[in-house]
């Protein structure tokens, strides 16, 4: 006769087969059952998800204003494939669809919910992929300074104001360009970009302003311009920097007075576009130093972001390296797990002068010559391989652990010891957290976050 312990792990079993997540919950909304399937989309442990509430391990879109299990335990009928989000432990927020149902005991008594959920993510990406979308699922980064800059963000899409966006080169300003051009109302309308820097000043404005036939030698037929090819939508200019004054004097009309006039045209062309610029510079040191005129600068930096250097938020390296080998996995048709711990502590040490470029064609080379599951640091190219010389003058790169250890201790002291406002800002529950400062043997600040000494 076969004992309950035996039905139950062929039970765990039959779940753990399952690609899908699954989860149940008791009436007091605490996590009961946690499948393989869940674990590895939320990158949360079972033992860590039983007994937890299910709005704490999930952090979903719909927890707190259409918990879609909340919905069948209090109607009683099942929701079949609805769309949501998770944010994971790593902070990723991914696409899931859910299905709930009631559980019940074998009389037929309620005594929870059970729903299953399935990553999307892959569907996802390759959509985009196919229509050239972008959206926030781009930019990846969970570091203070990227929260600041996702919430300017989404308050900027909502304006038809002017932006001025600098940041060092390779730190993805045409993509936080585009993540503003489509959460806007200009979203179904153009997005037209133009590097400013790769034109001479003739080829530029005809470029931006279009040409009527006859303008010059080999203009055979009216070309339009960059503006009126977007109409309704953004213009991008990158390396807005890079313009002599004479066309900083063209651009400046068109910022003033919304209108165009083609290259040997003689009516100016009322324009609806909202404008986008970007640099790599310092475009105010450019203004002072006489090189870009301070009337233009203040039409472009009605919204000013700055978009940081990775060196200065290190702690967004290893997700950001889990979202390229993600996709190039999707590219290259590979199936690359990760990273070594010794190639992400050598990462996670590398100043990055290229910034996310310089972290993507690294992974991309890696790609190239890793012929097994796993990144390891003969993957990587020569200046960042570990030498003899590099030991002896720096000692040994740091371990996973001394930098997890760095950015809790960094992120303590962000939030003056406050556990639950530190834990928020990594994206961790409280209780971990309070296992890591045991774990690492991390020192807490003197006051608790609320004034007062510990």
């Amino acid at each position: 006769m076969t004992d309950i312990s035996t039905i139950a792990q062929r039970e765990a079993a039959i779940l753990d087969s399952v690609n899908e997540g699954i989860f149940t919950v008791d009436q007091e909304w605490r996590i009961t059952a946690f499948n393989a399937a869940a674990e590895r989309i939320t990158h949360i442990s079972r033992e860590e998800a039983i007994g937890s509430h299910c709005c704490d391990v999930f952090r979903a879109n719909i927890c707190e204003k259409d918990c879609a299990l909340r919905r069948t335990m209090s109607s009683g009928k099942p929701v079949v494939n609805a769309a949501a989000h998770i944010i994971n432990q790593q902070g990723q927020q991914i696409p899931i669809r859910i299905s709930t149902a009631l559980l019940k005991d074998n009389a037929g008594k309620i005594i929870g919910g059970v729903e299953t959920f399935q990553d999307l993510t892959l569907v996802e990406q390759l959509r985009k992929e196919i229509r050239a979308r972008y959206t926030f699922e781009d930019i990846v980064g969970r570091s203070p300074a990227m929260t600041r800059l996702f919430e300017l963000v989404s308050l900027v899409a909502e304006s038809n104001s002017t932006v001025l966006i600098e940041g060092p080169s390779g730190t993805g300003k045409e993509l936080f360009a585009h993540a503003i051009h489509i959460l806007s109302a200009r979203r179904n309308n153009p997005f037209v970009a133009v590097n400013c820097a790769a034109l001479p000043d003739a080829l530029l404005e005809s470029e931006l302003f279009g040409h009527k036939a006859g303008a010059f030698t080999d203009a055979k037929q009216d070309k339009p311009g960059r503006f009126a090819l977007a109409e309704g939508g953004v213009v991008f200019l990158d390396e807005i920097a890079d313009i002599t004054p004479a066309m900083q004097v063209r651009l400046l009309r068109v910022l003033q007075e919304r209108v165009i006039e083609p290259l040997g045209g003689v009516n100016a062309i009322p324009i609806n576009v909202r404008v986008i610029a970007a640099t790599n510079k310092n475009l105010l040191q450019e203004v002072r130093a006489g090189r870009f005129r301070d009337d233009l600068y203040y039409r472009i930096c009605v919204v000013h972001l700055n978009l940081p250097p990775l060196k200065e938020r290190r702690e967004d390296i290893p997700l950001l390296v889990e979202y390229l080998i993600g996709k190039f996995n999707r590219i290259q048709g590979k199936d690359i797990v990760g990273v070594s711990d010794h190639v992400m502590a050598r990462l996670m040490e590398h100043e990055f002068p290229g910034n996310i470029r310089e972290l993507e064609n690294i992974i991309e080379q890696a790609f190239v010559l890793c012929r097994g599951g796993m990144i390891e640091l003969n993957h990587l190219p020569p200046e960042l391989r570990p030498s003899s010389s590099r030991v002896v003058e720096g000692g040994p790169p740091m371990n996973l652990a001394e930098i997890e250890k760095v950015f809790i201790t960094e992120a303590l002291q962000r939030n003056g010891g406050n556990r639950k406002k530190t834990a928020k800002e990594l994206c961790i529950d409280v209780s971990t957290l309070f296992r890591k400062i045991k774990k690492l043997s991390i020192d807490i600040p003197q006051k608790d976050g609320r004034g007062r000494r510990r």
